[in-house]
């Protein structure tokens, strides 16, 4: 596979300074904070502060998603150990991106993960009601580890959250149908 279809997908880049206030409008975008742990509106210095105590941690990295030009999204590698090359990663596009946008996120992700970082592990947290994030992960081979059944409260009720993982050789066996789909449903 070139180098050159993957690219068709996007690339994730360092994020800008300027960028910080578009990252935290999307960010604070209701459709994005309902599906988030952290739901309220968060504030300028709040977002400046926390973005300040991250810089320089090995054990984190964030991206701008970027398509054709364009910053569509939010990726981030949180928790990465690379004793036992694995991390945990999230996502989040710009409210304005269109249809499809999550499935390149994903697999540009994904590429970086077991590509850049060398993991040979990826998981990620997804709150229940979230069907169709989770349903996105399992077409890219993540399975359902488990259940933390009612771990998280949600507007007074408690949640569950799903864990799901890809082990770099599930990634292997399923990067080239994902490539193929991808792919096609960009030439429409």
């Amino acid at each position: 596979m070139m180098e050159s279809s993957i690219l068709k997908f996007g690339v994730l880049r360092p994020i800008n300074p300027e960028e910080l206030e578009l990252m935290l409008a999307w960010r604070n975008a209701p459709s994005v904070r309902a599906n988030m742990y952290t739901r309220h509106e968060i504030s300028l210095a709040e977002h400046l502060a926390w973005w300040s105590r991250i810089q320089g941690r090995s054990d984190q990295k964030y991206f701008m998603y970027e398509f054709q030009g364009a910053p569509l999204g939010i990726v981030a590698f949180t928790g990465i150990d690379r004793t036992n090359q694995n991390s945990s990663w999230a996502f989040y596009a710009s409210p304005q991106a269109q249809k499809g946008t999550g499935s390149k996120m994903e697999f540009v992700a994904l590429e970086y993960a077991f590509r850049n970082i060398q993991l040979h592990k990826l998981c990620c947290e997804v709150l229940a009601f979230n069907t169709p994030v989770i349903k996105l992960h399992q077409k890219f081979g993540f399975k359902v580890e488990g259940v933390l059944r009612e771990q998280h409260m949600v507007d007074e009720a408690f949640v569950d959250i799903y864990r799901l993982g890809v082990l770099a050789s599930e990634w292997a066996v399923q990067r080239e149908e994902m490539l193929h789909k991808l792919l096609k449903l960009s030439s429409l």
